[in-house]
């Protein structure tokens, strides 16, 4: 599976540096497993590309989080679910 994270930091200075990393992050999910890119599969969004709005009109694919109760199943959690399962 393709996957991306995302982290959100705040940048209070350069001098000296201070960053703060918020506790909670998230992770995106392919639809599709990932294979090499060939002439075959390059136009396949839902194998190559994470985003959510693509990747959940693969009907029949898409797996919908209904709420936080489930923030580790689907195609969209919670790093901290990511962390748990690792």
């Amino acid at each position: 599976m393709k996957f991306d994270i995302r982290l959100y930091v705040m940048l209070l200075s350069v001098d000296p540096l201070r960053i703060y990393l918020f506790k909670e992050g998230m992770a995106r999910f392919s639809t599709e497993p990932y294979k090499l890119p060939n002439k075959k599969n390059m136009s396949n969004m839902f194998m190559h590309l994470t985003n959510y709005s693509i990747n959940c009109r693969n009907k029949g694919k898409f797996v919908f989080n209904k709420g936080i109760d489930d923030a580790d199943q689907g195609h969209k959690r919670t790093f901290t679910s990511i962390l748990e399962h690792i």
